[in-house]
């Protein structure tokens, strides 16, 4: 029996943290639907085209490491707005959403677009300028100089682009659960995600 957590927001509200603990308290699949994104803005910027590098892309041999640097994440919205892009990836996803065991994907567009009939959606978001301190301090950590001032601005370059694109704009599907994470630990936004997985009946699928 297939079970499909849809989790959507913003850059750096909390989405990828919170749908990772989801997925291994609940023992499903993980998709971060947004690495996809960042490894074809990683091949434009290495001079293919977006569309060829979409329809080309293997999962599989995607390195995460790589592909979390301020430059690649500026080409990753960038490429996001592309429909041919959108398009290729589409099926992908899709194909996560449904394979036995469940799976939790997050991403922008994943309740309203990819997997409209989810079981469980969540929409996770913060103020801008909290997402941009944590988004300072992860790219500090990896030796990484930046001004937060840079990085506030580019979150809500980001924000702007992403929420402004004519395809598959990023919103709050009707239906998802609202969670913001501006004032909460990990571990209390993880548990109100748990929650409402449990509500759904995550903890009894097949």
């Amino acid at each position: 029996m297939s079970f499909t957590v849809a989790i959507d927001g913003p850059a750096a509200s909390g989405k990828g943290t919170i749908s990772r603990a989801v997925a291994a308290q609940f023992g499903l699949g993980h998709l971060d639907t947004g690495l996809l994104y960042r490894a074809v803005g990683a091949r434009m910027l290495d001079g293919m085209d977006p569309v060829e590098a979409a329809e080309t892309l293997n999962p599989e041999e995607i390195d995460e490491d790589a592909l979390r640097t301020p430059d690649v994440a500026q080409a990753a919205s960038k490429v996001a707005a592309i429909a041919q892009v959108r398009a290729a990836l589409v099926d992908v996803q899709r194909a996560f959403a449904r394979r036995a065991g469940g799976a939790v994907l997050d991403g922008r567009d994943i309740g309203t677009v990819i997997c409209p009939e989810a079981e469980v959606k969540l929409f996770v978001t913060a103020s801008a300028e909290v997402r941009a301190e944590r988004r300072w301090k992860e790219l500090a950590a990896k030796g990484h100089r930046v001004a937060y001032e840079e990085v506030l601005a580019d979150v809500r370059e980001r924000d702007a682009r992403d929420a402004g694109r004519s395809d598959a704009p990023m919103k709050r599907a009707e239906d998802a659960v609202l969670l913001d994470t501006s004032t909460l630990s990990i571990e209390e936004a993880v548990a109100r995600a748990c929650a409402a997985v449990e509500a759904a009946g995550g903890d009894r699928r097949g």
